[in-house]
């Protein structure tokens, strides 16, 4: 029986989850900004406690990977990395997206439209791709500018649901009739049971020392302009 320690910081959300054979027994999570730092390392600790574990029965660690907020992946990832050499476990990296999908089909499983999971990148861009009802992947993971012609001729087809906190600044212009949006949130790693249990079954385990979250885009520094020197 795998049991697996889950943690998702992609986003404002700070999660974490314990499963055991892919089947959710365990979860601590809260919004709000700033939680990550402060809060991650508690919140394992319930959850490993209110599951009724020790940290060394653990089989693994699962971490989701991105894409999502720089500072909140980091801080998910190294905490990852560490209890991995701590205790001598393998670590497990679930896309973000991925799992947010797989949070929708686990609460709609008759479901068989596409699915958008939306991560919020600022102003109208999201960090994005489009899932099947069977997770297969249609379209690439990218940063994008959403606008009234973006998705257009998979709307065309078929119902396909947005969600994630980028979708809801989206439904204003995603006018089409086949798009629909669910407020419900899927940023949570006690949706990543399945797909971590999945990946520890098929040993597909992350280098601990080389891995590194999947940030997408470059995290950038901006710094106020320098006043000009008058000669």
């Amino acid at each position: 029986m795998a049991k697996i320690l889950q943690i998702e910081t992609a986003t404002a959300i700070c999660s974490v989850a314990v499963s055991v054979n892919g089947e959710t027994i365990s979860f601590k999570e809260e919004q709000g900004q700033n939680l990550h730092a402060a809060n991650l390392t508690l919140f394992i600790d319930e959850a490993v406690k209110a599951a009724g574990l020790s940290y060394q029965e653990l089989d693994a660690v699962a971490v989701s990977k991105g894409p999502g907020s720089y500072t909140g992946l980091r801080i998910g990832v190294s905490t990852a990395k560490g209890l991995c050499y701590a205790l001598d476990k393998p670590l497990i990296a679930i896309e973000t997206l991925a799992m947010m999908a797989a949070g929708y089909l686990a609460e709609n499983p008759n479901y068989s439209g596409l699915i958008c999971p939306m991560i919020d990148a600022r102003r109208m861009e999201v960090y994005t791709t489009v899932f099947d009802s069977s997770l297969n992947v249609l379209l690439p993971t990218e940063a994008k500018i959403i606008d009234e012609a973006s998705f257009d001729t998979l709307l065309s087809q078929q119902v396909m649901t947005f969600l994630g906190d980028g979708a809801a600044k989206c439904a204003e212009v995603l006018t089409d009739p086949n798009a629909k949006f669910d407020a419900a949130n899927f940023n949570s790693a006690s949706y990543m049971s399945r797909l971590a249990n999945e990946a520890f079954s098929n040993r597909k385990f992350e280098d601990v020392a080389y891995f590194e979250p999947f940030y997408l885009k470059d995290f950038v520094v901006t710094q106020p302009k320098k006043q000009q020197v008058q000669g």
